[in-house]
């Protein structure tokens, strides 16, 4: 499972999340990422908002409920044996 590293932009400290899946709804990249590889893991879905030249991705919580349900839906179907509780 891939782990990536994240600089919140208002913490000095970086967070850890691995990768469960990734995903494009409408041309715009989706990661659903976990703190940890348990059954009561917390899931966040991060929607890449960097330029498409960037050298380094930047990542937004999603965070309106009508994209959530959209992207839940993909992920879901992706992964068969996961689901997610909002």
């Amino acid at each position: 499972m891939e782990k990536i590293t994240f600089m919140p932009a208002d913490s000095d400290e970086a967070a850890e999340f691995f990768v469960l899946e990734q995903t494009r709804l409408g041309g715009i990249p989706y990661i659903l990422v976990a703190d940890s590889l348990t059954d009561d893991a917390q899931a966040l879905i991060l929607k890449d908002t960097s330029e498409e030249e960037a050298s380094e991705a930047v990542y937004e919580i999603v965070e309106d409920d009508d994209e959530i349900d959209s992207v839940i839906k993909i992920f879901e179907e992706l992964l068969e044996d996961v689901s997610v509780e909002r």
